[in-house]
């Protein structure tokens, strides 16, 4: 198999992938993106997008980053889709990736891959995905039109993903474990005005159901009070994990979670290696931050391959 070569490769096609892709190719970087799906990552499934500068009106994750992929590629990058990265060498010169498709090498890699849904563990979760149990609103809300649903979470994903199944569903509950939420203060707002019904210091101990879900089993933290709820559908959104696992294989360091370590210029341990977006220990992941990561990753992974007379290792 001939190994393409490349002096910028981008494994992942979210909103920092598809940020380094423009940088890299408007600096004159023969530049890939590489995603095992299609581009967009989590941000495409988030129902609306109200934080991200430009859009006070607010703007669907999807609509967003077909923006974002479009600009990527007008700007000379090459986006690969459906292709997944299975292997990091960086033992040569040369960086090499290998995916399921092809092998390449590269001056430069960056590191953009994303996390992917943090699962509870419960009985019942892994039985009845698909079948009731959903990790994504915008993909599976509609199926919900008119029924009974419940959202494990406290964070901004959970808040946006209870305001946009109230717009859908006969009734919404919110399950927290805690007493408060750690969304902003803005969704929070939303929520309330959306009576959606918050259920607090409570915890999804179990999923029930045969060809579907049929019901949940909650249990309240302080009290010890356990309940059966009938509901038609789970939405669990609890955090993410981060897809770091090749790059920590190829000597990539990572934190204790398994977040890409990264400098203040996005540099990982490794020459030539860098990593942006919610893969890395960034303590913010949000679109923003991610998409302000990628430009300093691309434009050191710029200096890195080209050397310009201001760069400085």
């Amino acid at each position: 198999m001939r190994m393409e070569s490349w002096d910028l490769i981008i494994i992942g096609a979210g909103p920092a992938g598809l940020t380094a892709g423009i940088y890299g190719a408007r600096s004159g970087l023969k530049t890939l993106v590489l995603e095992e799906k299609t581009p967009g990552g989590a941000a495409a499934e988030t129902p609306l997008v109200e934080n991200y500068p430009g859009f006070s009106g607010g703007i669907s994750g999807r609509d967003l980053v077909d923006k974002m992929t479009e600009h990527c590629r007008k700007a000379g990058a090459e986006i690969r889709q459906l292709e997944r990265f299975i292997e990091l060498n960086v033992k040569d010169e040369r960086r090499i990736v290998k995916t399921d498709r092809a092998t390449y090498s590269a001056s430069a890699v960056i590191i953009a891959s994303g996390c992917h849904y943090r699962e509870l563990g419960v009985p019942g979760e892994k039985e009845l995905r698909g079948r009731g149990v959903s990790y994504c609103t915008l993909c599976d809300g509609p199926f919900f039109k008119g029924k009974k649903v419940i959202v494990i979470g406290g964070g901004n994903a959970a808040i946006v993903s209870a305001i946009h199944l109230a717009n859908l569903t006969s009734d919404v509950k919110l399950a927290h474990r805690r007493s408060q939420l750690r969304a902003e203060e803005a969704l929070v707002k939303d929520l309330h005005a959306q009576k959606v019904n918050v259920l607090w210091n409570t915890e999804l101990k179990e999923i029930r159901g045969d060809v579907k879900v049929k019901g949940v089993v909650l249990v309240n933290s302080k009290t010890g009070e356990t309940r059966e709820m009938d509901v038609d559908g789970v939405f669990v959104q609890v955090g993410e994990v981060p897809n770091s696992q090749i790059a920590k294989e190829a000597g990539v360091e990572v934190d204790k979670d398994g977040y890409i370590i990264v400098d203040s210029r996005q540099r990982t341990n490794l020459s030539g290696v860098y990593a942006a977006g919610d893969v890395t220990t960034s303590p913010v992941k949000q679109m923003g931050t991610a998409v302000g990561q990628a430009i300093i990753a691309a434009t050191e992974a710029f200096g890195y391959t080209k050397q310009p007379y201001y760069y400085k290792a």
